[in-house]
């Protein structure tokens, strides 16, 4: 039995604000409830609600720039430049540039819907 997994094909999260997620790792594409490993792209205007997520979460940019606005803070990052947002912190993300947003999102325990407490 091989001690590694290549992954080829990632999940592909289904959206609805033409952000595009895909899941190397995490509940939806091994099971895996431990961690999630994503692969994002957030087009120029994206954003989301409000969450407070209890999970910690691990953003690098790859390209592009991303919004997070912690505990009232906000914050910009640029390619190159990675942060770790601790779990039950209340965070906006969000794209309000004019170039699209490419990064990757580690999340431990893993991503899921029951976890990340969107406000509505």
């Amino acid at each position: 039995m091989k001690k590694y997994k290549i992954q080829n094909s990632p999940f592909l999260v289904p959206t609805t604000d033409g952000k595009i997620i895909e899941e190397h790792f995490g509940n939806a594409t091994d099971g895996n409830s431990q961690i999630s490993i994503a692969h994002m792209i957030a087009p120029a205007g994206w954003s989301e609600p409000f969450q407070t997520p209890a999970f910690d979460e691990y953003t690098y940019i790859i390209k592009g720039k991303k919004q997070f606005i912690i505990d009232g803070e906000t914050i910009v990052l640029e390619a190159g430049q990675s942060i770790k947002i601790e779990k039950n912190t209340r965070v906006q993300y969000s794209n309000p540039f004019t170039i699209a947003c490419q990064y990757i999102a580690i999340c431990t325990p893993a991503f899921s819907m029951n976890l990340v407490n969107r406000e509505e």
